[in-house]
């Protein structure tokens, strides 16, 4: 029995490892093609080894694009900061405070998620161009706030129905209000769900492109994503550039999974396990 399980613990490992390694690729074909100086990149040799590490490409990517790096920093923050905060409180008052009519604005808020960006880009421009707000900063994360209230308010939601109503129904009776109740007793129980829907937010602003490409017009105020791509507005793809600067901009996502990734894992369980 025991020779069994070694070999379907061997085998599932097996697999697991091979299907990872399948993921890992284009990420190691990134590294290799980034250190590799531009005359010794082709097609047919983009799995040798570079003759020497060359890290010149990373210094000239980072050159061209730290701005918009720190850009990418000052709009995903914020973005996704306030965008969990409205979703909590959206699911929390969805959840707890049921009133005549919640249920279909529930459904509008989640309607709002199927709602395809490229289809809202015309109207997205006119409102922002009536608030003063078009070409600015203050109105991409004031949008990306906006298009991220859906997503996080069903998130919210969804783990708020599993608390007890018993507990809000008690502080209600001690006194507590709205925002009593939200402080003491809501919002120290939604630690794992912050979690996975800042992870979210912020891997989705951070890797975002076509609304931070037609609301900033500016290449200056523009984000990492945006910087990407203009490396390959040349007659020649310098591809040692493109896969060095991806690699540069993938790791503040990376370093978000790994800082918040138990919890992440933590709160995706308890979402689904709720209701």
């Amino acid at each position: 029995m025991s020779w069994h399980r070694l070999l379907a613990g061997s085998t599932k490992y097996a697999v697991l490892i091979a299907f990872a390694a399948f993921y890992l690729v284009p990420f190691y074909v990134m590294i290799l093609t980034g250190l590799k100086p531009l005359e010794d990149i082709s097609s047919f040799e983009i799995w040798n080894m570079p003759k020497s590490l060359d890290f010149g490409s990373f210094r000239e990517a980072w050159n061209q694009m730290d701005t918009n790096f720190w850009n990418s920093v000052r709009i995903t923050i914020p973005g996704a900061i306030v965008s969990t905060f409205l979703g909590s409180l959206n699911g929390y008052v969805f959840a707890k405070w049921g009133f005549r009519g919640s249920n279909w604005i529930l459904f509008l808020f989640v309607f709002g998620m199927f709602l395809p960006g490229q289809g809202i880009l015309i109207p997205l421009v006119w409102v922002l161009q009536f608030m003063g707000l078009y070409g600015k900063v203050n109105g991409l994360i004031m949008a990306y706030c906006i298009f991220g209230i859906p997503i996080t308010s069903l998130l919210f939601y969804r783990y708020y129905a599993s608390v007890p109503d018993e507990l809000v129904d008690a502080s209600k009776i001690d006194g507590c209000g709205f925002f009593g109740i939200y402080r003491r007793i809501i919002l120290p129980l939604s630690g794992p769900t912050f979690a996975v829907v800042g992870v979210w937010q912020c891997t989705r602003i951070w890797n975002e492109y076509l609304m931070a490409l037609v609301v900033l017009g500016n290449p200056a105020r523009a984000p990492v994503t945006v910087a990407i791509k203009n490396f390959s507005s040349m007659g020649v793809i310098p591809w040692n550039l493109q896969m060095a600067a991806a690699l540069i901009a993938s790791v503040p996502t990376i370093a978000v999974y790994l800082l918040l990734g138990k919890l992440f894992m933590r709160g995706l369980l308890e979402g689904s396990l709720s209701g």
